[in-house]
């Protein structure tokens, strides 16, 4: 498998999740600002959507979008527990998860990366400080998103909340989060992947 990704972007999720779940694969990054690989491939000749993250496997079939791709590799190896089965309530709590992630989450913290105006800044920020807090009282009841178990969305949430430090986004009012990220940051596979995305030394 190959998994194209720009360090520290979202597709550091899937990375941890390929990690996490022991399997085989090859990174290729992409440089995003000029669409192209180390070899110089045009990307979008391999993903027409043009961003990150995308899958491809064993068989050629590409697989994009972060959400889709967790999953996909935590079926693979279900003995990790990375996901709750399909067809299971925590399944669909999963999934509710990382929807909001990257609805809510995700697409918000956007604009404080892309040079937006300072009203369009101050609108995401606004939408981050009314979500999050959902995320804290989560967050104080149970060490991981669904629970007691770490999953694909835990990996996914740690990677956005990392942005927070690059755009200037205080954090400190959820303290839960904090200790989150801690717990996250501590995780073999996690520190794997960000040392081989050049993101730890």
């Amino acid at each position: 498998m190959k998994l194209y990704y720009t360090p520290g972007a979202c597709s550091l999720s899937p990375h941890i999740a390929l990690r996490e779940a022991g399997m085989t694969f090859e990174l290729k990054a992409v440089n995003l600002k000029n669409g192209t690989l180390a070899d110089g491939t045009r990307f979008r000749d391999i993903n027409p959507k043009g961003y990150v993250p995308a899958l491809q496997l064993d068989d050629g079939t590409l697989l994009t979008e972060g959400p889709a791709i967790v999953q996909y590799i935590a079926d693979q190896v279900p003995d990790k527990q990375l996901a709750p089965a399909a067809g299971t309530m925590a399944r669909y709590q999963l999934q509710e998860w990382l929807t909001f992630i990257g609805t809510e989450l995700h697409k918000t913290f956007t604009p404080l990366f892309a040079g937006a105006g300072d009203e369009a800044k101050s609108t995401a920020t606004a939408q981050l400080q009314r979500r999050l807090p959902l995320v804290e009282a989560a967050l104080k009841a149970h060490p991981y998103l669904l629970g007691e178990t770490y999953s694909v969305a835990d990996a996914y949430l740690f990677v956005v909340l990392s942005w927070a430090g690059y755009v200037g986004f205080d954090l400190s009012p959820w303290p839960a989060l904090g200790e989150f990220r801690a717990r996250v940051a501590a995780r073999p596979a996690v520190q794997e992947a960000l040392r081989a995305e050049g993101l730890l030394q």
